[in-house]
């Protein structure tokens, strides 16, 4: 077989021009700068411990004590050498620098699915760009969500291998959808690639009800076998990260809870605080119109232009802490706690989504305008409960996530779809404008009708007014605040209206052009590349606002980002182990992991914390119990200076230190005596221990001896500890170390021999030592890595194995 460049020369244009048009938007990053991402600098710090043993080691610790007391590092960082789907992606994502690699991967995502769907090469890259290009997907780069980004630019490929096998291509459709669903959990972002499950869910029953009522029975089994197990090898190929993930979430707060203080007795995360950011319903317009709620919290509130500086200036207010107020102002009144921005679709696609509609015929419309609707709902969260609270309470797995709002994304995914479908029909069936005169009427009517009401009368509709704006004090005068106020009112009012004709002007140009091309008034080669070029226009004139070069910063700002304070320096000169508080963190200590990065921290920023872990910040830390710090042995406190400059180091005398022998202990009956005791004791005194653990010190008599006995902790790794200790008696050791499925993945030992051991005051380790000197030592041996790991390794050869005979056999086709 001879291989035709002609008919690859098309995806080759197409690839170089997602490379372009990426590097384009991200220029920066070409000349080296670096986004200063939160969440990835968040990531870096919480993960310096793990990286740095590692580098030192060459040996995954798979533990970290850096980040709330000890958690399992495999949820920070981790490394998967047998999960080829791990490897390619690692090596995908080093062609090109960060984000154009991120934005060029979403293009190639949905161009890959499009091309399956059957759209054209000018359609696919359309669809592409409108896709990657969604100010959803936009936003959230600069926050630091890699994850979520990854996840959203390989889902689009598992679609395109699920498509492939529904169209009888089972080896090849296998083979892609292993290779995509092992990307696609490589992103490790589950939360979407669950979404995305539901998504895809809706195009397998309506392609099985297609063949069943087709009669193609014996095809619908060989497609639905061909996907399933392309998936499972996928899946498989990462059995370690998955079944890491699967124990870890047993014992966070998606876990049930045993204090009969929480409600949640299903298990699963807090229902308030699952729907904390919830999409307003209203808020839903933004897809149309991007200022239709103000934009983004802290946005720009109109300029020099705006009433608001208007009014604070002629109050008195320098014109430069005023302008600095407009163009950091309170835009945004919606629903939402904060938004980086909003979830703007485009206004063309909006337009031609409707048109699909009208237009498209089949099963596949159906499954795309469902999706779009029900994921819009489920976006509204606690402002929709006759459906969400009903998932959220029923539907298995869907109250371990929270933010619902970025299900908006598939929501996008879902409308360049159908838009894209759109054109395709009118190209293959050659439709004249006569044809499209009615389709074309409605949805000009639900989408340009829209946005020229609400450019003309928005106030008939809304206030414009926050829940928050009450609270709002910005001089201290109520007169002149309340003046402001409604200037703020008037330039959101504003803000929407400049946006509704911006969205009208796109749509009627977009209108203009597709009839044009079907009178025969210009080609196809004119009309795509016009219409992508206002597409164009339209994503990147929104995204800019939220995502642009500031965002950017040189390479030497960004190491600053962890040049240590005098404070850590001070601290840093102690070379024993303990713990810190860091008081002067941003936002509070459990949600800023900046002290991990030198320090092993109390607090820390993570999605899933321990539930125990975490109901202990809640019932105990934040009451301020010192006791709880002391026996976390927190041996120093960053506190925050009073004069205004760097924080400073203050160190805790009463820290228990990294084990201790208490002179009595007592059992209690469940979890909430237990969390009850910790309200008032001495941690050097006294343990509690669950009655699940009284078997274990049944026999235990303390005699206790401060000057003979002594327990000390003598060698130090993440993921093994050493102790020594020396003891007349039998003593109850109380370890400063967070218990986490003690006695299957860390397991402690005496003397080299196991031996079990037991939680207390908890959170904490425990164990009875037998008198005498002795070694202990406790190890993190987790199951779901040891077995894991091999498991990996026979579904990537499996996988490996299916590429080549998917290449092989299409070779021998054609």
């Amino acid at each position: 077989m001879q291989f035709s460049f002609k008919k690859f020369l098309p995806h080759l244009f197409a690839v170089l021009a997602f490379v372009v048009l990426a590097g384009i938007y991200a220029a920066p990053a070409l000349q080296g700068k670096k986004l200063q991402q939160h969440d990835i600098t968040m990531s870096l710090a919480s993960s310096h411990e793990s990286t740095e043993f590692t580098k030192a080691t060459g040996t995954v610790p798979w533990w970290t004590n850096s980040m709330f007391g000890g958690m399992p590092a495999y949820m920070i960082h981790g490394a998967y050498p047998n999960s080829i789907g791990s490897t390619i992606g690692g090596n995908i994502m080093g062609v090109l620098p960060t984000p154009i690699n991120m934005i060029f991967l979403m293009m190639l995502g949905m161009y890959i699915l499009l091309i399956t769907f059957g759209a054209n090469t000018w359609q696919a890259i359309l669809g592409a760009i409108a896709y990657a290009f969604c100010s959803w997907n936009m936003v959230i780069i600069p926050a630091g969500h890699t994850s979520k980004v990854l996840a959203l630019a390989y889902a689009p490929m598992v679609a395109a291998g699920a498509a492939l096998c529904f169209r009888g291509k089972y080896m090849l459709g296998t083979a892609l959808t292993a290779l995509f669903m092992s990307l696609e959990i490589y992103a490790n972002h589950i939360q979407i690639t669950y979404y995305f499950g539901l998504f895809l869910g809706g195009y397998i029953v309506i392609k099985t009800i297609e063949k069943i009522k087709a009669g193609e029975f014996k095809p619908l089994v060989f497609a639905l076998m061909a996907f399933g197990g392309g998936a499972l090898i996928g899946l498989g190929n990462h059995t370690m990260r998955l079944w890491n993930n699967a124990v870890y979430s047993a014992e966070t707060i998606r876990g049930k809870s045993e204090l009969t203080t929480n409600t949640q007795s299903k298990g699963g995360l807090d229902r308030d605080y699952a729907y904390n950011w919830s999409y307003g319903i209203g808020e839903s317009g933004t897809l149309l119109i991007p200022n239709f709620y103000g934009g983004s919290s802290g946005g720009t509130l109109g300029g020099k232009k705006s009433a608001t500086l208007k009014v604070m200036v002629e109050a008195g207010i320098p014109e430069e802490s005023a302008l600095g107020f407009v163009e950091h102002g309170p835009a945004y009144w919606g629903d939402q706690p904060s938004t980086g921005g909003p979830a703007y679709a485009g206004a063309i696609i909006i337009f031609l989504f409707v048109l699909g509609a009208f237009l498209v015929k089949g099963g596949i419309k159906w499954w795309l305008v469902a999706s779009a609707i029900i994921f819009t709902m489920l976006s509204w969260g606690k402002n929709f409960p006759a459906l969400n609270y009903l998932m959220f309470d029923y539907f298995p797995m869907f109250n371990k996530f929270r933010a619902v709002t970025m299900i908006l994304s598939l929501t996008q995914l879902a409308m360049v779809i159908l838009g894209i479908l759109a054109l395709k029909q009118i190209a293959d069936n050659k439709l004249k404008f006569e044809e499209l005169k009615k389709p074309l009427t409605y949805s000009l009517a639900l989408t340009a009708g829209l946005c020229l009401i609400f450019a003309l009368v928005p106030s008939l509709f809304f206030s414009f007014k926050s829940a928050n704006d009450a609270a709002m004090q910005i001089t201290g005068d109520k007169g002149v605040d309340a003046q402001i106020l409604r200037a703020i009112v008037q330039d959101r009012e504003s803000l929407m209206r400049s946006d509704a004709f911006r969205s009208l002007v796109f749509i009627l140009l977009a209108t203009g052009l597709l009839w044009a091309w079907v009178s025969g008034k210009i080609k196809e080669a004119v009309f795509y590349p016009i219409i992508t070029l206002l597409i164009v226009v339209d994503l990147f004139g929104v995204d800019k606002r939220y995502f642009n070069n500031d965002n950017f910063v040189s390479s030497s700002e960004y190491e600053e980002t962890f040049t240590p304070t005098p404070a850590d320096q001070e601290i840093l000169k102690d070379k024993s182990i303990y713990r810190v508080f860091d008081a002067a963190a941003q936002g509070g200590f459990s949600s800023d992991a900046k002290a991990s990065y030198y320090h092993q921290s109390i607090g820390g920023y993570h999605g899933a914390k321990l539930r125990r872990y975490s109901e202990i910040i809640e019932n105990q830390i934040a009451k301020n119990n010192i006791q709880v710090l002391n026996m976390l042995n927190t041996k120093y406190f960053i506190m925050p200076n009073q004069q205004g400059g760097q924080p400073i180091a203050q160190q805790n005398p009463d820290a228990c230190g990294n084990a201790w022998f208490v002179k009595s202990f007592q059992i209690v009956e469940n979890a909430d005596a237990e969390m009850k005791a910790l309200d008032k004791f001495n941690p050097k005194d006294v343990a509690f221990i669950d009655k699940r653990f009284a078997d274990q010190v049944a026999n235990l008599k303390i005699q206790p001896d401060s000057l003979s006995n002594k327990i000390v902790l003598t060698s130090y790794k993440p993921n093994d500890l050493v102790y020594q200790s020396e003891a007349k008696t039998e003593q109850l050791a109380i370890f400063s170390e967070i218990f986490y499925r003690g006695n299957q993945d860390w397991k402690a030992y005496i003397d080299g021999q196991y031996k079990p051991h037991l939680r207390a005051n908890y959170i904490l380790r425990a164990m009875v030592i037998p008198a005498g000197k002795h070694t202990i030592e406790f190890k993190f041996e987790p199951e779901s890595v040891v077995k894991g790991t091999k498991v990996d390794l026979i579904m990537s050869i499996v996988l490996v194995g299916f590429l080549g005979l998917a290449i092989f056999f299409e070779v021998k086709k054609k």
